[in-house]
């Protein structure tokens, strides 16, 4: 039984690591990017809660609901 060995010429070679190496770039600015998303949705719903809870103060002489403030 004989093996057979790949033999891949230079430029193959370099493309397949340039390839790789472009691959990890896209997945870590990817990655990157969802984590800031995260953090901006976070800031953003603390945001809209503190804001919630303040509005319920300037419409608790009024009979309108939550809903009825647009």
């Amino acid at each position: 039984m004989t093996q057979q060995v790949l033999v891949l010429q230079p430029e193959v070679s370099v493309a397949l690591v340039l390839l790789v190496l472009l691959l990890a770039l896209l997945f870590f600015g990817l990655g990157f990017a969802a984590h800031l998303l995260w953090v901006v949705a976070v800031i953003i719903f603390f945001v809209w809660i503190i804001g919630w809870a303040f509005a319920r103060g300037e419409a608790s002489g009024s009979r309108r609901q939550w809903y009825g403030r647009w």
